[in-house]
């Protein structure tokens, strides 16, 4: 009888779906609730169109920005502890065993069981070095151009979520009626996305469509009030 092939599938592009979560999520949140406020003030369709371009210009660029600072403050934060585990296993050879015993231990395997895998480590001090940065620091080696792809990622999203609100204050040139249409298109666009981050991360698809919708509903209405209490 032969036996079947098991195979495991895991998500493993968490570090993307973060950067595009983070971006779609500011994009089709920040450029609503601008809109939505400037309608709020009675501004015209134009002006109101003109201030999102501009605003998701400019947001995309910061957005993209900080993705790409924070993924290399990530590898430069890697690159430094990996150097100084170098340093130690070379300086440090007892603690570093005794360090390595230590999370054996938390795993319930004795002295016994434990010298064999020490042996092996002090005749392969790189990987050695990777046991400690995964098992004692809990650090993930970055991918190679990481910051290139975060900023691509995190910036792109942003553009992509904010045309999604000012679409309708292009072809529509009532204010009230392209409120509308956007609060509509913006709903949908959370919920949609809520559904697929949540699908793809936590296995909750509904729950975190609403909580992404929510958020975003809070935002619009909050600059929306605002304009109106100041127009």
């Amino acid at each position: 009888m032969s036996e079947a092939h098991h195979v495991e599938t895991h998500f493993t592009a968490g570090e993307t779906v973060r950067d595009l979560v983070l971006g779609m999520a500011d994009g089709l949140t920040v450029p609503f609730a601008l809109a939505a406020g400037l309608t709020g003030a009675a501004a015209a369709s134009r002006l109101i169109v003109t201030a999102g371009l501009a605003e998701i210009a400019a947001g995309s660029v910061a957005m993209g920005l900080g993705g790409y600072l924070a993924a290399r403050s990530e590898a430069e934060h890697y690159a430094a502890e990996q150097a100084r585990e170098h340093a130690e296993v070379v300086e440090k050879p007892h603690a570093e065993r005794a360090e390595v015993a230590a999370v054996f231990h938390r795993y319930g395997l004795g002295d016994a069981q434990i010298a064999p895998v020490l042996q092996a480590f002090e005749k392969d001090p790189e990987a050695w070095v990777d046991f400690m940065m995964r098992f004692e620091l809990g650090l993930e080696k970055p991918a190679s151009g990481r910051a290139r792809r975060s900023a691509l990622a995190v910036g792109g999203a942003y553009v992509a979520g904010g045309l999604i609100p000012l679409f309708p204050y292009i072809v529509i040139p009532d204010v009230r009626r392209a409120l509308s249409w956007s609060a509509a298109a913006t709903l949908t666009a959370l919920l949609v996305f809520g559904w697929a981050k949540g699908k793809l991360t936590s296995g909750k698809p509904w729950r975190s469509a609403g909580q992404t919708a929510s958020i975003g509903a809070l935002a619009a209405a909050a600059a929306f009030g605002l304009a109106r209490l100041v127009g």
